[in-house]
């Protein structure tokens, strides 16, 4: 899976709760207060659908989802090998 590709969308998919501010792939935007756990549901719903993933309670580790280079990390690693 393109790293670039996958960072690009999610980036896209956080820009309209960012209200234009700034944030650096390693800033957690859940601390800084950008987004909720509602949000967090949305998100999970996104990935499944945008990068054809299938999650389950087990990839609930919130770790995963609090930054872009968490979420980039975390979807090349459930990403099948061809895509």
């Amino acid at each position: 899976m393109n790293h670039d590709f996958v960072r690009t969308r999610i980036r896209q998919f956080l820009e309209p709760q960012l209200g234009g501010e700034p944030l650096a792939d390693s800033d957690d935007f859940f601390a800084l207060g950008y987004v909720n756990s509602l949000f967090a549901m949305q998100l999970v719903a996104f990935l499944e659908r945008e990068f054809e993933l299938t999650l389950g309670p087990a990839d609930m580790d919130f770790d995963n989802f609090r930054t872009v280079d968490g979420l980039v990390g975390f979807v090349a690693s459930k990403a099948p090998a061809s895509a």
